[in-house]
């Protein structure tokens, strides 16, 4: 008997963020596997997503019934296991037999044979292990990162900075499936087409919960759409969108650091008569932009960004810098598994690269917002700090101005600005706010 087409692309792009640190969300809506059925997508990213949420626990109770390390065992013979113990645990509607019988032959697929027994044993053996109840109350930082799956010295260092309330709330936030949020052009949520050809196609949309302008997917496979194929829509977290607004109007945009492209588009969509330039290192992430942005005023350039090669200067740049990623857990669980402490502060000295770089490209009285969708201090305040004791004709501007001028231009859904800025920073919290974890300063540069 064939294993299930939901099962195998599970499988398939599992293997894939373990051995070559692909992002899952990313290969769930490749065209890889866009020809899926609803329901086997569905599967698909359930499994996929789950496993990759809840990979500590799953290894805890593997390992509490199995004779060898998990560190031995072969990474598809574990992936197998995972994905089986994950059913086991958290999938009501799947028959134990169901989950073991396609973990085993998944193993059998991979050319892994001989291991079929031994999973198939393991499975049983933990199917049988009481379910214990998930508590994410706990106060102390251990007790938190083994409830909710999140490596330990994360857990430490939200508790350290933002309590142990907000900690909670942000190791919660990440086990739960968070809102599907799009972008869509203002011309189109004006007309309000695109919003009528979703409806039509079984998509219904309903507002923002941090913009007026975001719309979230209540129902519906937007994957499947008109609109979707033709990249006229596109998937972007309300805080992603709401750092791309914080960038204004200017005459001449440069985002630094633009693929896979969204905050390009929104930029270029909230200014349709400026000139846009949009940078990335790699040429076929600049390739992506080019595809996304498809708009005339958008110019894409392959280029290190610690090195702009412009002459010109511009009025208002983005520098969104790699980053990461603590701050988007929910949507990318497997960054929790791939992070190291020593990580941080080298992309820390990257970002001060970046920043620099861009403020150096700044005139007289333009204005470079810098963000990153990490939680961590060190790639956020202290990297702004660090940029400004070199650039004295740089100062700091307060975020709050800009919401509250967001708010009073309709754009702004959330009324609790004070939640949403850290003394002149902007940062959303998971948990706290209805989105991803982002940070933003707005620096002015003198006239």
């Amino acid at each position: 008997m064939p294993v299930s087409p939901a099962r195998a692309a599970a499988f398939d792009i599992l293997m894939r963020v373990a051995e070559h640190g692909a992002y899952a969300s990313e290969l769930l809506h490749s065209e890889k596997f866009r020809s899926l059925s609803h329901a086997d997508h569905a599967l698909a990213t359930q499994i996929t997503m789950g496993v990759l949420r809840w990979q500590s626990s799953l290894d805890e109770n593997l390992a509490a019934v199995s004779s060898q390390k998990l560190a031995r065992l072969d990474t598809e013979v574990l992936i197998g296991l995972r994905m089986g113990v994950f059913q086991l645990r958290f999938l009501e509607r799947v028959p134990a037999r169901a989950a073991i019988f396609e973990s085993v032959e998944l193993v059998k697929r991979a050319r892994k044979r001989s291991a079929a027994p031994f999973v198939n044993a393991l499975l049983r053996k933990a199917g049988a292990l009481p379910n214990v109840p998930i508590s994410d109350k706990a106060d102390d930082a251990a007790t938190l990162a083994a409830a909710t799956a999140h490596p330990l010295w994360l857990v430490q260092r939200w508790i350290a900075r933002y309590g142990a309330e907000r900690a909670r709330a942000i190791c919660s936030y990440d086990q739960e499936i968070p809102a599907t949020a799009v972008y869509l052009h203002p011309q189109e949520l004006n007309e309000g087409s695109m919003e009528t050809e979703f409806a039509h196609s079984g998509v219904t949309l309903e507002p923002g919960a941090l913009l007026t302008r975001a719309r979230r997917v209540a129902a519906g496979d937007i994957t499947k759409t008109a609109a979707f194929k033709a990249g006229r829509v596109a998937f972007q977290d309300e805080a992603s969108q709401l750092v791309a607004m914080l960038v204004g109007s200017g005459r001449r945009i440069l985002d630094c650091c633009a693929a896979p492209g969204g905050k390009t588009r929104f930029i270029a969509g909230n200014n349709p008569e400026s000139q846009i330039v949009a940078v990335d290192l790699h040429p076929h992430r600049a390739g992506l932009v080019r595809r996304l942005g498809a708009r005339e005023n958008i110019s894409v350039v392959a280029a290190d960004a610690r090195k702009l090669p412009f002459d010109a200067r511009f009025n208002r740049i983005l520098a969104d810098v790699p980053c990461s990623g603590t701050g988007t857990l929910a949507h990318n669980p497997e960054i929790k598994w791939s992070l190291k402490r020593e990580d941080i502060d080298d992309l820390a000295t990257r970002q001060i690269s970046i920043l620099k770089s861009a403020l150096a490209q700044l005139e007289p009285g333009g204005r470079v917002v810098y963000s990153t969708c990490s939680l961590e201090t060190e790639e956020n305040e202290a990297v702004v700090e660090h940029a400004l004791t070199e650039f004295a004709d740089v100062r700091l501007m307060s975020c709050r101005e800009e919401l509250e001028r967001l708010r009073n231009d309709g754009e702004l859904a959330w009324q609790d600005i004070d939640s949403l800025v850290s003394g002149k920073f902007l940062r959303t919290i998971p948990g706290v706010h209805p989105c991803e974890g982002f940070f933003a300063a707005i620096l002015e540069k003198n006239d």
